[in-house]
């Protein structure tokens, strides 16, 4: 399975494709695309929806595994979110790719066992897993310009781990908890701190 792995930004948005072939996963691609220069909001929905096709029909990927948005204080920035990850959505969805969401805390669970970890903790232990593995040479996963990009890389990531052991969520759920999960508030308030660059 082609697993295509999507970090929705109205800023800069992250994609990463994961070859799953097997149980040794190999990194095809990955890249950020910069909307930053876009003046008009639905311009840039409108970019999204089209790279993201573009993408779609350039590498035929068979699941999109795409970042859910927080939910939190800031509603509006909440909401440009939802919108870039809807039209990425929609347009996997007119490839009639199936989808799966997960929030960034499971995603952070899964790479690195910390739920609160920060963009450079997941770019290392990601580079970790997948280099030791001699199947990303020609990529820098932790290349600070491409955090982004490594985000996406840990939903693709995160969903071959659950596809290929679908059990793994179920014993994460009956796991007893060391730590009291943040709020949602408090979740939405550390990612807006951590992401400045990713919502106007």
């Amino acid at each position: 399975m082609l697993i295509l792995g999507i970090d929705p930004g109205t800023l800069i948005l992250g994609y990463s494709l994961l070859d799953t072939d097997g149980a040794q996963p190999t990194v095809v691609a990955m890249d950020v695309l910069y909307l930053k220069k876009i003046p008009e909001f639905n311009l840039r929905i409108r970019r999204i929806f089209e790279s993201t096709l573009r993408i779609i029909d350039s590498f035929h990927p068979d699941h999109l595994a795409i970042e859910a948005p927080f939910f939190g204080k800031n509603v509006q920035s909440m909401l440009k979110l939802g919108r870039a990850q809807g039209v990425a959505i929609a347009a996997a969805m007119s490839r009639d790719l199936s989808i799966t969401e997960y929030e960034p805390s499971v995603i952070k669970q899964h790479i690195t066992g910390n739920g609160n970890a920060s963009k450079q903790q997941v770019a290392a232990m990601l580079s970790s897993i997948l280099n030791s593995e001699n199947r990303t040479s020609e990529f820098n996963i932790q290349n600070p310009q491409y955090l982004d990009a490594t985000d996406a890389l840990a939903v693709a990531y995160t969903c071959h781990l659950q596809l290929s052991n679908p059990l793994a969520d179920l014993r994460s759920q009956l796991a007893p908890k060391k730590k009291q999960r943040k709020s949602s508030k408090q979740q939405w308030s550390d990612f807006v701190n951590q992401n400045p660059d990713r919502i106007l």
